[in-house]
């Protein structure tokens, strides 16, 4: 297959189009406050009884993304040596999405009073994001040259945050302006840009499937996949053990991706119950952080052409521990607009330049280029699954998710001890060419 051909690169950039809708309005903006809203009592109570067991609206949350990612942590490893040895990628890509997509069509039906229901589809929907990225980001190193890694990733990121945002907008014109659209309700309308939000994923997914290959190297398999795949998988696992430069990453961004992915799936929630920000200065904030994230992408892209991966890296993860030191100290609404413009800034670049740094430590000519993503979405899971448990939990015991925010800033100090010990190879595209 040729290499860079800009038909098959936007294409592949679109599902980051298709698929930040959800990270945005599910996992975000909307359906955090919505969720917080429908699950509080009159008398302020926010205590939930779900299969009989009482427990906080927000515990439950964090608990329910922890258990989402746990198990797609579990089963993604084989599914990625399957793919690669039955060149299914795309195939298996796709039914993560349909699963993602039909959940949140299916999150119209919660009302408040069927908790059971939004927590079974909110798993769902997530399990299908999550599973979906492995094999998304696994093309990356097979559609383009390695010197194009950074500029590609940061470009979907960009058209991930400037779709979710137009559909943000969209949905927050027809919620205020129910009436205008025929709606009973806030409610109801609230509840239709969830099903919106899954039409417009599966939708825009569609173009990225037109356009990949359904199997890049031709692979024909001869024997069980299952078991050639867990082969595929075993060998690419001795792999990375011997690949210490993979492992210190992998190591650190384990440890600064609990903080990032924490901080994403829940601001809402502490801008909500610490801050007592209304709706509409939630979804501001929200805005904010995906308009300056857009921007964020490309500079620190910039940063790494010019001083090299590792440094970027570094810069960002220095001013996330910034950002989770003011958060415990942010009381008044326009802190916490400043704190999320800063947020925007690093989160946009720091997702972009870890996929885009992790495709290139994959060894050249290299056909597990799925085992080898699985690996990174393995650890980018779990670290969601820790950080979303102990914020959670931290918030149980002490009744504050103030004091969650010192652990994450915990998080970020490890990872960015673990970065310090990376030494790139002079040879690679990691670090800046000499003048």
């Amino acid at each position: 297959m040729q290499l860079n051909n800009s038909k098959v690169i936007n294409a592949w950039c679109m599902y980051d189009w298709a698929n930040s809708v959800y990270s945005l309005v599910i996992t975000s903006a909307i359906f955090p406050i919505y969720y917080n809203a429908v699950t509080t009592g009159v008398d302020g109570s926010d205590r939930v009884d779900f299969f009989g067991l009482e427990i906080s609206n927000s515990v439950l949350y964090s608990y329910s993304l922890s258990f989402s990612f746990l198990f797609v942590a579990a089963i993604l490893p084989i599914l990625s040596g399957i793919a690669d040895y039955s060149g299914k990628k795309k195939f298996l890509m796709k039914l993560f999405v349909y699963l993602g997509s039909f959940s949140c069509m299916g999150l119209y039906f919660f009302t408040g009073d069927n908790i059971e229901w939004a927590i079974l589809c909110s798993v769902l929907a997530s399990i299908g994001y999550s599973g979906s990225l492995v094999f998304y980001d696994a093309f990356l190193p097979e559609i383009a040259t390695e010197d194009r890694f950074d500029k590609i990733s940061a470009k979907g990121y960009s058209l991930g945050y400037i779709g979710s945002v137009i559909l943000l907008i969209v949905n927050l014109v027809m919620i205020e302006m129910f009436d205008v659209f025929w709606f009973e309700d806030k409610g109801t309308a609230t509840r239709f840009a969830f099903l919106l939000v899954g039409v417009w994923w599966l939708a825009f997914s569609q173009i990225t499937f037109l356009r990949l290959p359904d199997n890049v190297h031709n692979l024909k398999p001869k024997n069980n996949v299952f078991t050639e795949g867990y082969k595929e998988l075993k060998k690419v696992w001795y792999a990375v053990k011997e690949e210490r430069m993979t492992k210190l990453f992998l190591l650190a961004f384990f440890f600064y991706n609990m903080g990032v992915q924490t901080v994403m799936y829940l601001a809402a929630t502490f801008g909500s119950k610490e801050l007592q920000l209304d709706s509409a200065k939630l979804i501001l904030t929200v805005l904010i952080i995906q308009l300056v994230a857009i921007g964020g992408a490309y500079l620190f892209a910039h940063i790494s052409n010019l001083k090299g991966n590792k440094f970027s890296l570094l810069l960002m993860v220095f001013i996330w521990i910034f950002v989770c030191l003011g958060a415990y100290f942010v009381y008044s609404e326009n802190e916490f607009f400043l704190l999320a413009f800063v947020v925007g800034l690093v989160m946009g670049g720091i997702q972009s330049l870890s996929r885009s740094t992790f495709a290139k430590l994959i060894p050249e000519n290299t056909i597990d280029n799925a085992s080898y993503f699985s690996f990174y979405d393995v650890t980018y899971n779990l670290s969601i699954v820790v950080g979303t448990f102990c914020y959670g939990i931290i918030d149980q015991i002490t009744n504050s998710m103030r004091n969650s925010t010192l652990a994450l800033m915990l998080f970020f100090a490890v990872g960015m001890g673990f970065l310090i010990l990376l030494k790139l190879p002079k040879s690679s595209k990691l670090e800046p060419k000499k003048a």
